[in-house]
């Protein structure tokens, strides 16, 4: 992959995260969870767009959103584009090229989120993410956290191809593959980012040492081990404790750097709609994943700025 700087990168960002991962200069800390953060603000996320709904009717929240977790001391930002796809935005009537513009604009509000970020003193480099949702996050469903579409691996590229195309146009740093539940679709996806010129991660959902769809983790991994555009590897959306395990094992099947970013801990109660049980999420857990072998260490939902923040802390900065 290149190591020039993009002509877009954000401020104080002088280094490719691919070239920081690779020199061994420190943790990189991503963000904590979008949609938490933006329903903390007041925001109404209950359709199946989800926080992609906000690129359409408020964008400006979602700046702020990533703002926060810049100000928190995160160097990487995750776009609001995990739900973000041709098809559901056809479900609202929106048109394949407006579709197209929003998910370039994902990348543009956390650019301008780290600009600002910049401005306002943030510490060390500053990186964009472009989140790469698995099918199932379209289909609004919850079948993300079960894989298994019924799609071969070439039909679910033909459905990321098109999207990730466009992301890597808007120029983020990285593209992140997360969130994904089968090893077929992390093959999919693989060959999806092959060509674009933007590296990318790959991290699955995990429960139990397998992936939700339940293979092995190390197979799972392994259809990354040989990917030259994949530089981390790892878990995300997950419970804290599923984390060690994993951690190791893409460690040790992969040689790459990790990268982990699991959920508060607490369940969500899909009928309910609503958040059960407590946090199990503990700042000091990640210096365990670190030594481990994860080099970018945050959390996803119900993961705030203040858990971010005390991750910082126990971490210490990128240099």
């Amino acid at each position: 992959m290149s190591s020039d700087r993009s002509p877009d990168a954000s401020p104080g960002t002088a280094r490719s995260l691919a070239d920081v991962l690779a020199g061994g200069a420190g943790t990189v800390v991503l963000d904590g969870g979008l949609s938490n953060q933006l329903r903390a603000a007041g925001h109404d996320l209950s359709d199946e767009l989800w926080s992609a709904r906000l690129l359409v009717e408020r964008p400006e929240a979602v700046t702020e959103a990533h703002l926060a977790y810049f100000e928190a001391g995160a160097n990487v930002a995750i776009t609001a584009s995990y739900q973000a796809t041709f098809e559901g935005f056809a479900r609202r009537g929106i048109s394949r090229e407006r579709a197209a513009e929003l998910l370039g604009l994902s990348v543009g509000l956390a650019r301008e989120a780290a600009r600002q970020a910049g401005v306002r003193g943030a510490r060390g480099p500053l990186w964009v993410a472009a989140s790469v949702g698995p099918y199932g996050a379209m289909l609004a469903d919850g079948s993300e956290y079960r894989g298994r579409y019924g799609l071969s691996v070439a039909e679910l590229e033909r459905f990321h191809r098109p999207r990730v195309e466009v992301l890597a146009r808007a120029r983020p740093d990285v593209l992140a593959l997360e969130t994904v539940p089968d090893a077929d679709e992390a093959r999919a996806l693989v060959r999806a980012v092959r060509g674009l010129g933007v590296p990318a991660w790959l991290s699955y959902s995990v429960a139990d040492g397998r992936t939700r769809a339940g293979q092995p983790l190390e197979e799972a991994f392994a259809v990354a081990a040989d990917a030259d555009e994949v530089i981390a590897v790892g878990v995300n959306c997950c419970a804290p404790e599923d984390v060690d395990a994993a951690v190791a094992t893409a460690a040790r099947v992969t040689g790459k750097p990790v990268v982990v970013y699991p959920n508060s801990g607490e369940t969500w109660d899909a009928q309910a709609r609503a958040w059960r049980g407590r946090s199990t999420f503990a700042p000091e857990q990640v210096v365990a994943w670190e030594h481990a072998g994860a080099r970018l260490i945050g959390g996803c939902c119900r993961v705030g700025p203040e858990a971010i923040s005390a991750i910082t802390d126990t971490l210490g900065p990128v240099t």
